[in-house]
């Protein structure tokens, strides 16, 4: 399958406009990582994330994404879409906040304590998230790419990007669409 195929959505019903759920998202990226020939396509860079858009089900925006040794996201959102992800190849680490923070009107926030969560997702694990998810995900493999898949509905209609010292979270930068397609 070439990067640019599509992975057949599952239980759709022809002609059915019903959004895809969390959990329909999440089987799509377990079957999009058995895909042994979609996931070789995949070009990897020693020096960089790498990324390639493929087809979702029921319009979701889908990524192949390539995690070079000690790569990761940096503290990140989804807005107002709701995705899942899961690990084809290798291993990342995905640090969590457990609570839904302000979609707007914030620069900078105190979190309070027990607030963080931290999983290992080796290849075949993945998870499902709500809308305004806030972690960052990373390959802290020190000779070893990973790659995943990830999902997301409705289509990502921005990023939002925080730094992090200690328990304060500070907005940093809003993407767009534009900014990595």
């Amino acid at each position: 399958m070439s990067p640019s195929a599509s992975v057949a959505p599952s239980s759709s019903a022809p002609g059915s406009v019903r959004p895809p759920a969390q959990a329909e998202l999440l089987d799509f990226v377990r079957r999009a990582a058995a895909d042994t020939g979609l996931i070789a396509s995949l070009p990897l860079d020693p020096e960089g994330r790498t990324w390639v858009r493929i087809e979702g089900p029921g319009g979701s925006e889908a990524w192949l994404i390539g995690w070079p040794p000690g790569t990761g996201t940096g503290w990140h959102d989804h807005a107002e879409s709701v995705g899942a992800f899961l690990t084809a190849r290798g291993e990342l680490k995905e640090h969590s906040l457990s609570a839904r923070l302000p979609s707007d009107g914030w620069r900078t926030l105190e979190l309070t304590e027990g607030l963080d969560r931290e999983r290992r997702l080796t290849a075949g694990q993945g998870r499902a998230f709500g809308q305004h998810h806030v972690h960052e995900v990373l390959n802290e493999s020190v000779t070893e790419h990973a790659v995943s898949v990830h999902a997301y509905y409705p289509p990502l209609p921005r990023i939002r990007r925080f730094s992090r010292s200690g328990q304060v979270l500070r907005l940093e930068q809003v993407e767009r669409p534009e900014d990595w397609q």
